[in-house]
């Protein structure tokens, strides 16, 4: 059953990167009103407002991970039950 995992687990993970990728442009749209985060080497933009935007990019994609891998692990041992490192 774990060798069904991994394929699954893969297709969530980009579905995740997606998900926040949409929550952190919306986010910073709120935030900054830009439609685009600034990139780090941008002429055009503070380096708070970089670093900003790097923090918050940073903690959504970080809390996304989390609530896909767990989910992830949840639905797993509730289809098997067991837990994944069994």
């Amino acid at each position: 059953m774990k060798l069904l995992y991994r394929p699954l687990s893969m297709l969530m993970s980009v579905l995740g990167g997606m998900l926040a990728g949409m929550l952190f442009k919306r986010v910073w749209r709120g935030v900054s009103g830009d439609e685009e985060a600034p990139e780090a080497t941008s002429p055009d933009h503070s380096t708070r407002e970089v670093l900003l935007a790097a923090l918050l990019q940073g903690a959504i994609f970080g809390l996304v991970k989390a609530s896909v891998d767990r989910a992830g692990a949840k639905g797993y041992k509730k289809v098997t039950g067991k837990n994944l490192d069994n």
